[in-house]
């Protein structure tokens, strides 16, 4: 059986209208081959430097461009676009994460050495369970349009809450019922042993805060799936791309996790970016639910008449407005730091 070429008139087709089963499972078997080289790599217990971190955000960003550029000559500048906006917005909505996580891998006490390991292992677990999130979410948009109204409203819901939140609103990490449910039904030891998820002690098995935080870290992930998947398929609606620019952006969050350490508390407009960005997706969702609208209650069945936003212009605008968060924020930063040396003089 001969495989099919790339320039091959069918496989562009193929990559235009939808993507047939062995580009998945040739997607699949290449994430898959990363995180088994990345696990391999990690397998020894020892504390990621910050000249580590950097090479490996280099390289995931630089595998995430080679996907897009892939995509570009494949499937056209359409799907390009959508995967480089998709996995723009959905890196950028993985920031926010890490504060979570640094709350987490504080929670448990996790020691340097082990914390690549945890936040592989729990990004395994985010990406399984964002794949079933997101297949059902495109099962549901195909049969039901009008689900964009509530995604759309979602969105700019959620924008608010994230403009108005404190520093203060996540002081302290709780355990949620999934967490507290395994403690009750297993029983977990009181300290680590060494990296081991398990161990058998007086007569029966153990299992570990390792496995513990792996697991918060995977749920806590899973629940900020809920901003950002509906906010991505408000870019497009493409199961594929959808999901590789999920998976791209969770490879690199875990070195990006030691990158920033500590300059996570210098972005401090950042939630106001990531605000304004997840309005724009929920208003251009609203705008596409009125195009293809076909409620009773609204325009009497028929879609109106309402500009749509491309995705060329979504990007722009996603772009210009992290860019713009970002270095205000550094600015801002800046100043404070200058004005608390200025006191200190005086």
């Amino acid at each position: 059986m001969s495989v099919p070429s790339a320039a091959d008139p069918a496989v562009s087709l193929a990559l235009t209208d939808g993507e047939p089963l062995w580009v998945w499972a040739l997607t699949l078997a290449g994430l898959a081959a990363i995180f088994a080289v990345d696990l391999w790599a990690g397998r020894r217990p020892r504390e990621v430097t910050m000249r580590e971190a950097g090479r490996g955000v280099a390289i995931y960003v630089g595998l995430a461009a080679l996907f897009a550029g892939g995509l570009f000559v494949l499937g056209g500048p359409e799907k390009g676009t959508a995967f480089v906006a998709g996995y723009v917005t959905e890196y950028s909505l993985s920031v926010d994460n890490l504060f979570v996580f640094l709350l987490i891998m504080s929670a448990f006490a996790v020691p340097k050495a082990f914390q690549h390991r945890v936040l592989l292992v729990g990004i395994v677990i985010a990406l399984v369970m964002r794949g079933g999130f997101i297949l059902a979410g495109a099962a549901v948009i195909e049969r039901f349009s009008w689900v964009f109204y509530l995604f759309g409203a979602f969105l700019v819901i959620t924008a608010v809450k994230v403009c108005l939140e404190t520093s203060d609103d996540e002081e302290e990490f709780r355990e949620n019922a999934v967490l507290r449910l395994v403690r009750r039904v297993v029983p977990v030891t009181d300290t680590y042993r060494g990296s081991a998820l398990t161990v058998v002690e007086y007569g029966k098995r153990w299992i570990t805060p390792m496995l513990m935080v792996m697991i918060a870290i995977g749920l806590t992930d899973l629940l900020f799936a809920l901003d950002s998947i509906p906010a991505i398929f408000g870019l497009t609606k493409d199961p594929y791309i959808v999901f590789t620019a999920n998976a791209f952006a969770l490879l690199g969050l875990r070195q990006l996790y030691f990158l920033l350490g500590g300059l996570l508390s210098r972005l401090v407009y950042l939630q106001y970016g990531l605000g304004v960005v997840l309005a724009f997706i929920g208003a251009k969702l609203v705008l596409e639910a009125l195009h293809t609208n076909s409620l009773p209650f609204v325009n009497g069945g028929e879609p109106v008449d309402v500009p749509l936003i491309g995705i060329e212009l979504s990007l722009g605008v996603i772009i210009g407005v992290l860019a713009v968060t970002t270095v205000a924020s550094l600015v801002r930063t800046r100043a404070r730091q200058e004005d608390r040396a200025l006191e200190e003089i005086d």
